[in-house]
């Protein structure tokens, strides 16, 4: 049963061969048994995921009518608000703490009759690319537990790749969805910024965060896109528009007449022979299925990292200032001798940890009087042309394509001394978030060096979410009929 599609487990439910209750406990036994080694989840409460489940079970006896997602348990990222589970972002100055309300993306989840099976690791709010940076230990790459899941979103692609969960909540700032997706194999979406509400998301930077879907199909991604997505009077950044029809496209699957474009920019030096072995073979499928490939240059992607790397940090820096030991969370050296800006200091020094002390220095001196134009402003109009430069090339092609990352999964700790190194795990990624437009990573195959997967990124305009969802499953069927069954098949038994 754990190894059946969100989608399969849904029409199950629905029509009473198995119930809620025996879908979500197969799932809390895998959490049992895979769980210390892989350290995906932060917090599990059997009570509370029963009764989610029951309360399915009984709408559905009651002959109400369920959602397309009815019953099917989720991984829910730790930095979205949960009003009965603990909320960390996996960070020491929220050990414990328990908010007062739900985020919007965690109401809607709610609503659709989704059964949430706890909070799942991450990088301290949501700054890393390998969830190497969490108060509460590494999570483990199921293909391969010496490895890294990606990050920040880790803790979500690792339960879903080890089987514990079949779908997960992620958010993607520069990459923390589709690149730990591309390193366990997984389909992991970036919606349009604005597609998805921002509400209850504890903010890292709040004009790149966005909340998107984690599954092993691009169907089962959809459906979670489309229950959590739409408009939010509570996000002043959520867009009022209709969500775009992401499942249909899903069910489409074809490329007959689509123009891709190659960014030219993605490759060559510092790329995984492995990696770019599999994307070429991937756009050669696609150009098989009737697809019209071109090269197309987007000549300021070459800036989008180092201008991320100041605007990131900067909005981190006004964004975490709210963690000052006086209103919630952590609280140290309060001994009644020390003044309130004692208690602050000891208290960050404390709970933050290197990395996200790192960014808010970084963001804070960015900030500064005197440099201010010259690297946040200076960064920001480089944003602005990364975004002419989609502009241009979708006048050309309907979506971009490149690999998701360089490299495929590396081993715990080999980055975690070098900064600079790990920043390129989110090289191909970070332009797509400077945009604010939808992108996707899905599965192509496997590295030949080390036989772990590798991502293809499908890039394509502001609200055509759509169209990364029918390019993605036209590859993922056409890879299926190839290789004779889906690409988690290979991943090694925990």
């Amino acid at each position: 049963m754990i190894k059946k599609t969100a989608a399969d487990l849904a029409a199950l439910i629905a029509s009473g061969e198995a119930s809620a209750v025996e879908v979500a406990q197969a799932h809390l036994d895998r959490i049992a048994a895979v769980d210390g080694s892989v350290n995906a989840f932060l917090h599990v409460d059997e009570d509370i995921v029963l009764e989610q489940a029951r309360a399915v079970d009984a709408k559905r006896a009651a002959g109400e009518r369920l959602g397309p997602l009815a019953g099917v348990p989720i991984a829910h990222k730790d930095v979205f608000t949960t009003k009965d589970m603990p909320t960390t972002c996996s960070s020491a100055i929220l050990d414990g703490w328990r908010p007062p309300y739900d985020a919007t993306v965690t109401a809607r989840l709610r609503e659709a009759g989704l059964v949430i099976l706890g909070k799942t690791n991450m990088d301290e709010f949501a700054m890393g690319s390998s969830t190497e940076n969490s108060a509460y230990g590494p999570t483990h790459n199921p293909w391969d537990l010496t490895k890294i899941p990606g990050g920040s979103s880790g803790g979500s692609s690792a339960a879903v790749a080890a089987y514990e969960a079949p779908l997960a909540t992620g958010t993607d700032t520069g990459g923390s969805i589709r690149q730990p997706a591309a390193v366990t194999g997984l389909v992991g979406m970036k919606p349009t910024y604005g597609g998805s509400s921002r509400y209850g998301l504890i903010a890292f930077a709040s004009s790149l965060d966005t909340p998107g879907p984690l599954a092993r199909t691009v169907l089962d991604a959809a459906l979670l896109h489309e229950a959590f997505s739409g408009h939010d009077p509570m996000d002043s950044t959520s867009i009022d528009q209709p969500v775009p029809p992401v499942v249909e496209a899903a069910r489409r699957a074809d490329v007959e007449g689509l123009r891709i474009g190659v960014v030219k920019e993605f490759g060559g030096e510092g790329y995984q022979p492995g990696v770019l072995a599999r994307f070429h073979e991937a756009v050669e499928l696609l150009e098989s299925l009737g697809a019209k490939v071109v090269e197309v240059s987007c000549p300021h992607f070459t800036y989008a990292l180092p201008a991320y790397y100041l605007i990131a940090p900067s909005e981190c820096s006004s964004n975490l200032a709210r963690f000052d030991a006086m209103r919630y969370g952590l609280r140290v050296g309060d001994d009644g001798a020390r003044s309130a800006e004692e208690v602050m200091a000891l208290t960050r020094a404390e709970g933050f940890g290197p990395e996200v002390k790192r960014r808010i220095m970084l963001g804070t001196y960015a900030l500064s009087s005197g440099y201010y134009d010259a690297y946040y402003g200076k960064a920001q109009q480089v944003r602005t042309l990364i975004g002419r430069d989609f502009d241009a090339a979708y006048t050309q092609v309907d979506v971009l394509v490149s690999p998701t990352t360089p490299t495929t999964a590396f081993p715990i700790g080999e980055r975690a001394d070098d900064p600079m190194a790990m920043y390129l795990a989110d090289l191909c990624t970070i332009p797509s978030n400077l945009a604010g437009n939808a992108a996707i990573s899905v599965p192509c195959g496997l590295a030949d060096e080390d036989r772990m997967p590798v991502g293809l990124q499908i890039m394509a305009p502001v609200l055509a979410d759509d169209r990364v969802y029918r390019v993605g499953a036209a590859v993922e069927k056409a890879l299926e009929d190839r290789w004779g069954g889906p690409l988690l098949k290979e991943a090694p038994e925990l």
